[in-house]
């Protein structure tokens, strides 16, 4: 009896880098209103983001909310290739998760005590993983042509 994967599981841990991606939008909003509350910068510093600097404070979470828009969007790709390509197994599953997993922990750090030296392992982590589900799913690709 042949088991198959539940391709559909792909999408959990693409759930939880969503979720870094709202959580992260919703720290920008509230360190921004901060800023502004707190006249550190002028409200008019945001239309055009001239003629002021935000605090380093909220520049780092407006720089980890960038962050959010650039690897993650790889790894979205990565996760609805395997499933349009039915490429989804248990390895290719457990290093999606890696990725989420690393891409949190990477958040947790910029956003807490934000050691370079620990967000970057979380950093290298995640290209790994990233990596290694494009060479899975490339693998897989070539069985199917």
């Amino acid at each position: 009896m042949e088991m198959t994967f539940n391709q559909a599981l792909i999408f959990l841990p693409m759930m939880v880098v969503v979720g870094l991606c709202i959580v992260g939008f919703m720290h920008l909003v509230v360190a921004r209103m901060r800023t502004i509350n707190g006249r550190d910068v002028p409200l008019k510093f945001y239309v055009a983001f001239q003629g002021a600097t935000e605090p380093e404070a909220t520049a780092v979470v407006v720089r980890h909310y960038a962050n959010l828009f650039e690897a993650p969007i790889v790894f979205y790709a990565a996760c609805l290739s395997a499933f349009a390509l039915q490429a989804t197994t248990d390895a290719l599953y457990i290093t999606a998760w890696v990725y989420a997993l690393a891409r949190l922990a990477q958040s947790i750090v910029h956003l807490s005590y934000n050691n370079v030296r620990h967000r970057a392992l979380a950093f290298v982590v995640g290209w790994l993983a990233l990596t290694a589900m494009w060479v899975q799913i490339g693998l897989a690709l070539l069985t199917k042509i």
